[in-house]
């Protein structure tokens, strides 16, 4: 009966973490374009509308010296470099003014093209970019 219980435990277990994405540098390195931002903890939840989005052109770009760069309209919006910690991504966002600000993206959706993250709390929003380059 224990063993029974053991191996239901471990298929579960298997089956669960079958379920996360794979996050390394080498698949998400490259430029990825956003093609949807939610803000799902926003009163009322909001989407940003298409046409915004094709007029700005948001990306984020990740490099394989753990660093990353968030454009928006053709102009510097953020950057800093990031760890991973399974399907977290670790980011230490750097300032205007020299300080850091840290926060968490989780990753639930990482392909060849598509990457899907979402950070957490009231101002947190969830991204849907596809690959527009590799490094």
């Amino acid at each position: 009966m224990i063993k029974q219980g053991f191996l239901l435990f471990a298929a579960v277990m298997l089956f669960l973490t079958s379920c996360k994405p794979t996050v390394s540098v080498t698949t998400l390195t490259g430029k990825w374009k956003y093609v949807k931002i939610e803000h799902p903890n926003a009163s009322p939840p909001d989407t940003v509308k298409k046409a915004e989005l094709d007029e700005a052109v948001p990306y984020i770009q990740f490099t394989p010296e753990m660093k990353f760069l968030i454009v928006w309209g053709g102009k510097f919006l953020s950057h800093g470099t990031f760890t991973l910690d399974g399907s977290n991504m670790n980011v230490t966002e750097k300032l205007p003014d020299g300080k850091t600000r840290n926060f968490v993206f989780t990753i639930s959706e990482l392909t060849e093209n598509k990457i899907i993250f979402e950070s957490t709390g009231p101002e947190g929003s969830k991204v849907t970019a596809l690959r527009a380059s590799k490094f």
